[in-house]
């Protein structure tokens, strides 16, 4: 049960939430009774004859023009109303309950003028698993994400049929998803139509489950470079507290820390210190850049990564409309709150991130296939080099190939690319990010299938490295402790079961396609299966370190 009090979200809760969690709002008095003030400010400013934006005059270039006060409730119904025009692709339902338990918890720091029991309606729909159809393009994250959170407060308030909602794969009008779960449509009193769609709670949702997913395939990249270090007889010696110590950027020394663990107790990796330099012979003194550079390389990108992950989780526990009423003194601001540039700066910066984090696997796995760089290993890891007629993973390359520029064509940057013209030059700048945030979660769409790629080149990569060192392809008998783990996990996620020793993952090509493997190995990460678990450790303190 995750308890929403307009404070205290975190990466972690916004994502149990997004796959189903349940939520209540909290009791405590304090909260409560600043909601409420907040709503009676808004009605004594009415009967004092204040005028205040979006509640006495219309919207952005058109605040010069008052409501009359017989139209002030239908100007509300209005503000949810003409956002009505998204377009495009469906928004992931996770990403759409993200979305409401930020709006919910936004309204909940008692600064938007709003009724309790329209704040509860987020968490009925939630706890119902009801979930509002909101599209993906159409906010500009200037005044706010309107249009998506128009289409969540749209159907939560039962404004008119057209507004859809999902239940259980079943797609409802609202006011039968609203009966189905005990309620009845709603009139919104003035300034709640704001406070429902004036926010940056939809992009920062996106973006707050695209940062979870990066948690998670930043620390199989690790467990990944751990088990290509291995296959490609590195030392441990880049990985040296001393190093770090030296140049001691945080990410760079949790990298280096991190590794060092993954790979302790390996039989391949050379220890330096203990004067092991037995792989080594004729050939260079030194690892080659993608390895020994790996802290230095990878560090800016988990510093990158942490940045992003405390701006969001800041602007998770916002409030983030406009007007925005002091429940304490009672004084009315007109504010910008509702820019999402926080959100769209870190949702590029993140895109940016993981694009360098795929830049440098690919260049991991050009060694691993190349026998002159790889110390021996087959030739595209071929398993049988007898037979005459494989090729081993050579196009699994290619399809690694074809994703990796992808994957860095997505990380570049949508915050400065927006016309200065929107709304009458009210919205003359904006932030972008909504797109910034979807593009975050296509991009990881595609990096989830780079990475189980790289996976099966480094399940190949130390089985063939097992049998010319132990004469074995079980990597088990060489692997760290830590690795073993995760090979042992991507085995038998990829359906190939445990390793008998006798053949490695692919032997002949005509065997068994690969394709499968990977389907596989792809659905099991998704679900948060043996690899997403193998990788907990790892996981878990990045989340900290963020």
């Amino acid at each position: 049960m995750i308890t929403i009090s307009g404070a205290g979200l975190t990466i972690g809760d916004i994502a149990k939430v997004a796959h189903g969690a349940p939520v209540a709002l909290s009791g405590d008095a304090g909260i409560v009774g600043r909601v409420h003030a907040s709503r009676e400010r808004i009605a004594r400013a009415l009967r004092d004859g204040q005028q205040i934006y979006g509640v006495t005059t219309l919207y952005g270039g058109m605040a010069d023009q008052m409501v009359a006060s017989d139209k002030l409730q239908e100007l509300q119904r209005v503000s949810l109303w003409h956002h009505k025009v998204a377009a495009g692709p469906r928004l992931p339902i996770p990403d759409v309950r993200a979305a409401m338990l930020l709006r919910a918890n936004s309204l909940m720091k008692g600064a938007s003028g709003i009724r309790l029991e329209i704040i509860e309606r987020y968490v009925a729909f939630l706890n119902a698993g009801a979930t509002p159809h909101v599209y993906q393009r159409g906010s500009i994250g200037a005044s706010g994400d309107l249009s998506p959170l128009a289409y969540i407060g749209g159907a939560i308030v039962g404004l008119d049929p057209a507004y859809k909602v999902d239940i259980a794969g079943e797609e409802l009008d609202c006011h039968t998803a609203l009966a189905r779960i005990g309620l009845k449509p709603i009139a919104l009193e003035p300034k709640e139509g704001l406070a429902l769609s004036n926010g940056t709670t939809a992009s920062t949702g996106v973006a707050a489950n695209c940062i979870e997913r990066a948690y998670a395939l930043t620390s199989l990249a690790l467990g990944v470079h751990a088990l290509y270090f291995q296959a490609l007889l590195a030392t441990s010696q880049s990985f040296d507290p001393f190093i770090h110590a030296m140049k001691p950027h945080p990410g760079q020394v949790w990298t280096g820390e991190t590794m060092r663990a993954l790979l302790k107790g390996s039989k391949l990796i050379r220890d330096e210190a203990a004067g092991d330099r037995a792989h080594r012979k004729g050939v260079l003194i030194q690892d080659r850049y993608s390895l020994r550079c790996m802290p230095q390389f990878v560090g800016p990108i988990v510093d990158g990564i942490a940045q992003a992950a405390r701006q969001i989780e800041t602007e998770a526990n916002s409030a983030n409309d406009n007007p925005l009423i002091d429940p304490d003194t009672g004084e009315i601001f007109h504010t910008g709150n509702f820019l999402a540039q926080y959100t769209g700066v870190a949702m590029d910066s993140l895109r940016y991130h993981l694009g360098m984090m795929t830049k440098h696997l690919d260049t991991q796995i050009a060694l691993l296939v190349t026998p002159e760089f790889s110390y021996g290993l087959n030739p595209s890891l071929v398993g049988n080099m007898e037979l005459g007629l494989n090729v081993g993973l050579k196009s699994l390359q290619l399809s690694c190939n074809a994703l990796m520029p992808l994957i860095g064509f997505y990380g570049q940057s949508m915050t400065d690319r927006f016309p200065t013209h929107a709304e009458q030059f009210n919205q003359n700048i904006n932030s972008q990010a909504m797109n910034a945030a979807n593009l975050a979660r296509d991009q990881l769409d595609i990096l989830e299938h780079f990475m189980v790629n790289a996976l099966v080149f480094g399940m190949q990569a130390v089985e063939l490295r097992a049998q010319a060192v132990a004469g074995t392809y079980d990597a088990r008998a060489v692997l760290s402790p830590a690795t073993q783990a995760l090979y042992v996990a991507a085995r038998e996620a990829a359906g190939a079961g445990l390793p008998n020793g006798e053949r490695p993952l692919v032997w002949n090509d005509t065997d068994s396609f690969i394709e499968p493997k990977v389907q596989a190995l792809m659905k099991d990460f998704a679900a948060r299966g043996r690899v997403f678990e193998a990788m907990a450790s790892v996981r878990e303190s990045l989340r900290e370190f963020s």
